[in-house]
């Protein structure tokens, strides 16, 4: 467990807080998180043009198209492991043996959008070509082959002695060969930065592409969900309408999560408006897997074309507030939505818990008025809300996820007179309530 103060840590916080804000490539693409699907996470490289196709597929029957997901992406792995004579990357020629236009065309067909991957080194992470040095003749390899949207990893890094540059620089070349083939081919890339949250990403990634990783891989374990939330809780104003923290590829589906976990991990990432990207093998999806990926609900907020902003830690919970603590990130969360407020409670204890808050808690309620409830996992409407919300028995590692709504003034001569009671004044200088 790590656990500091922000005494201990000053510097670290206020370099994490001083965010730049999210404006994205300049290409109109990506206003929205991508959702979609990527192969690493089910299948690393054991991959082929037939389990593309097929989950495609299953995208498409299983009701994941009609909830949002449009992006069929492939990872690693794809290619020889030499370039031609000519100094392209060429797909594998056995397992993507009718090549990669023709698999686009197939996707495109089913009416999705195509993602590839490399990388700003020599090589990409699994040995296969990577990109230094060949920006453009790769970009325009990817634009004939037709995908539209690039992830770029951050392997096999150059000496300093030929690079000259720092990783801004090196994902720099690829911005801009990006740039100029999509001018030539009037074609747009979601261009995805893969750089594990190096050198301070969330300051200067929207200068470059559409999200970017802010930490290293993700595992399907609840240690490894609870420190992505707490390194993330802390950088949530870079995100943006298109430019976004990415907190990584979905576990859902994946090793051992129990159900209430599952639903904390899509939670936590669709409302901190992450990219939602599919990384499960679909054929054998469970139901309940299943309707995670599908909450309406929960997929609105991430969605939202009004408000492009993150949900943000109002409360800490167990921990004095600002305090890092990657077993017990923040417990209690919230933003603004074109239909009212968000909550998120997140019980990270290993038993279940009774999460109180204050409404005025949060930034974007108003005092003095009440507060209809919506749960958006039990998709049902609980009353209202005056001054306190209380949620008992939130399972271990579970979440309650809320918009509240605007119902009115609250009833008259509530004790005290402020939700607050702190510095709670009478006009005649009597400080009220305690």
């Amino acid at each position: 467990m790590i656990s500091t103060s922000l005494t201990a840590t000053a510097g670290l916080f206020i370099a994490l807080y001083l965010v730049a804000p999210a404006h994205g490539i300049n290409n109109g693409v990506a206003k929205l998180p991508i959702l979609g699907y990527n192969t690493w996470n089910a299948y690393q490289c054991n991959i082929d043009e037939n389990l593309l196709l097929t989950t495609a597929k299953l995208m498409k029957s299983l009701g994941l198209q009609d909830a949002g997901y449009n992006y069929v992406n492939i990872d690693d792995c794809y290619a020889e492991k030499n370039r031609s004579a000519s100094g392209d990357i060429i797909e594998d020629k056995v397992r993507f043996k009718n090549g990669m236009e023709k698999l686009n065309q197939q996707i495109h067909a089913l009416g999705f959008k195509t993602g590839i991957y490399s990388d700003s080194g020599w090589f990409t992470c699994a040995g296969y070509p990577g990109s230094f040095g060949n920006e453009l003749r790769d970009a325009q390899t990817f634009s004939d082959w037709g995908f539209d949207y690039l992830k770029y990893d951050n392997c096999a890094i150059p000496y300093d002695s030929i690079t000259r540059q720092g990783i801004v620089g090196r994902y720099q070349r690829m911005a801009d060969a990006l740039s100029q083939v999509g001018a030539k081919a009037r074609r747009t890339f979601v261009f995805s930065l893969c750089e594990w949250g190096w050198s301070q990403v969330w300051l200067w990634g929207a200068q470059l592409g559409h999200s970017w990783r802010t930490t290293g891989d993700i595992a399907p374990a609840w240690d490894s969900l609870a420190a992505i939330i707490n390194f993330n809780s802390f950088i949530t104003q870079a995100t943006d309408f298109y430019g976004r923290n990415d907190l990584d590829m979905l576990q859902l589906g994946n090793g051992g999560l129990t159900y209430e976990e599952a639903k904390s991990h899509f939670t936590a990432w669709a409302l901190m408006k992450s990219p939602l990207l599919i990384g499960t093998n679909l054929s054998a999806i469970t139901s309940d897997v299943l309707g995670i990926f599908k909450n309406k609900e929960i997929l609105a907020i991430n969605q939202d074309s009004v408000v492009g902003k993150s949900i943000s830690p109002f409360r800490w919970g167990i921990n004095p507030d600002w305090t890092s603590n990657s077993t017990h990130p923040a417990q209690y969360w919230s933003g603004p939505s074109q239909n009212g407020t968000v909550f998120m409670l997140l019980n990270t204890l290993n038993e279940p818990a009774t999460m109180t808050f204050n409404l005025t808690e949060s930034p974007w309620i108003r005092a003095g008025r009440k507060y209809s409830v919506r749960d958006l996992w039990a998709h049902t409407d609980n009353g209202t809300a005056i001054r306190m919300f209380t949620a008992d028995n939130v399972p271990p590692h579970g979440v309650v996820a809320l918009l509240l709504h605007d119902a009115g003034d609250e009833p008259d001569n509530l004790y005290p007179a402020c939700s607050v009671w702190w510095q709670c004044t009478d006009r005649n200088g009597t400080h009220v309530g305690g």
